[in-house]
């Protein structure tokens, strides 16, 4: 069997299990690593994209957002709506519909490795939401997390034993 016969092969069983679970796209963009993350924090992790990454397992009104980087990258909001107020209130909601964000860093040399993870107060991430989306000369924006941001403003829920 060679290497890519292989790896196919361990994908396919894996979407198999997903599907079982309810994930239909197991390699959408997100999935895996929000997969990782949730496993890590003991969370459920949501099947779809556009709504709350995660929940308490037994409190699915508790919900989470899930932000991951490489090291040495940034955290990253896509397509956030400066204006009109409809798409910005849209785009804080994003934000504003859980009870607290976690931004997982991964490792550079093994990108399915989560070295450390940060718990950031949802009104803290709406703060500087607002703040970029301001400062911003466009109606579209993406907003970024830098690690020394979520080290000085969240804590360590997680850290990889070195």
């Amino acid at each position: 069997m060679n290497y890519i016969h292989q790896i196919v092969e361990y994908i396919l069983k894996a979407q198999e299990i997903a599907t079982l679970y309810g994930y239909k796209n197991l390699l959408q963009p997100g999935m895996v690593k929000e997969l990782i993350i949730g496993d890590i924090l003991g969370h459920e992790v949501h099947r779809t994209k556009h709504e709350p990454d995660a929940w308490e397992p037994n409190n699915p009104e508790i919900k989470y957002e899930y932000l991951s980087c490489v090291e040495g990258g940034t955290f990253q909001l896509d397509r956030m709506f400066k204006s009109p107020v409809e798409k910005r209130t849209k785009s804080l909601n994003r934000i504003s519909r859980n009870s607290t964000v976690f931004c997982a860093v991964f490792d550079a040399e093994h990108p399915l490795t989560v070295r450390v993870i940060y718990k950031l107060p949802v009104e803290i991430v709406l703060q500087e939401t607002e703040r970029q989306l301001d400062a911003s000369s466009n109606d579209i924006s993406h907003v970024g997390f830098t690690v020394k941001w979520c080290e000085k403003n969240g804590e360590v829920v997680y850290k990889k034993e070195s």
